[in-house]
Protein backbone atom coordinates (compact mmCIF):
# COMPACT_ATOMS: atom_id res chain seq x y z
CA UNK A 1 0.00 0.00 0.00
CA UNK A 2 1.29 3.46 -1.04
CA UNK A 3 2.10 5.74 1.81
CA UNK A 4 2.37 9.92 1.60
CA UNK A 5 6.28 9.39 0.95
CA UNK A 6 7.68 8.35 -2.07
CA UNK A 7 8.09 4.76 -2.29
CA UNK A 8 10.68 2.97 -4.77
CA UNK A 9 9.58 0.20 -7.17
CA UNK A 10 11.15 -2.83 -5.88
CA UNK A 11 11.32 -3.51 -10.07
CA UNK A 12 13.32 -0.74 -10.53
CA UNK A 13 16.54 -1.10 -12.17
CA UNK A 14 20.50 -0.84 -10.37
CA UNK A 15 21.84 0.71 -12.93
CA UNK A 16 23.21 -2.44 -14.91
CA UNK A 17 23.94 -2.59 -18.38
CA UNK A 18 20.50 -3.97 -19.28
CA UNK A 19 18.31 -1.93 -16.92
CA UNK A 20 20.18 1.66 -16.84
CA UNK A 21 19.34 2.94 -13.91
CA UNK A 22 15.28 3.11 -14.81
CA UNK A 23 13.68 3.80 -11.31
CA UNK A 24 10.00 4.59 -10.38
CA UNK A 25 8.86 6.32 -7.35
CA UNK A 26 5.12 6.48 -5.78
CA UNK A 27 2.76 7.83 -3.09
CA UNK A 28 -0.57 8.39 -2.71
CA UNK A 29 -1.81 12.30 -2.44
CA UNK A 30 -5.28 14.02 -2.00
CA UNK A 31 -5.18 13.96 -5.69
CA UNK A 32 -4.39 9.94 -6.27
CA UNK A 33 -1.60 8.16 -6.98
CA UNK A 34 1.58 9.93 -8.18
CA UNK A 35 4.12 8.54 -9.98
CA UNK A 36 7.58 10.16 -11.09
CA UNK A 37 10.78 9.12 -12.37
CA UNK A 38 13.35 9.32 -9.44
CA UNK A 39 16.60 9.51 -11.01
CA UNK A 40 15.47 13.25 -11.48
CA UNK A 41 13.61 13.83 -8.19
CA UNK A 42 11.67 16.79 -7.52
CA UNK A 43 12.19 18.12 -11.12
CA UNK A 44 10.41 15.14 -12.56
CA UNK A 45 7.20 16.02 -14.05
CA UNK A 46 4.31 13.75 -11.88
CA UNK A 47 1.51 11.51 -13.53
CA UNK A 48 -1.45 11.43 -11.30
CA UNK A 49 -3.74 8.70 -11.51
CA UNK A 50 -7.38 8.67 -10.04
CA UNK A 51 -7.54 5.56 -7.21
CA UNK A 52 -9.63 3.65 -9.67
CA UNK A 53 -6.98 4.25 -12.88
CA UNK A 54 -4.57 2.96 -10.40
CA UNK A 55 -5.95 -0.26 -9.11
CA UNK A 56 -6.52 -0.60 -12.80
CA UNK A 57 -2.84 -0.51 -13.76
CA UNK A 58 -1.87 -2.71 -10.86
CA UNK A 59 -4.63 -5.51 -11.81
CA UNK A 60 -2.85 -4.78 -15.65
CA UNK A 61 0.91 -4.68 -14.80
CA UNK A 62 0.55 -7.95 -12.68
CA UNK A 63 -1.05 -10.71 -15.28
Amino acid sequence: MLGREWQKSSRSGTGGADQQGQCVEARRSGRGCEVRDSKLGDGSPILVATPADWRGFLTAVAK
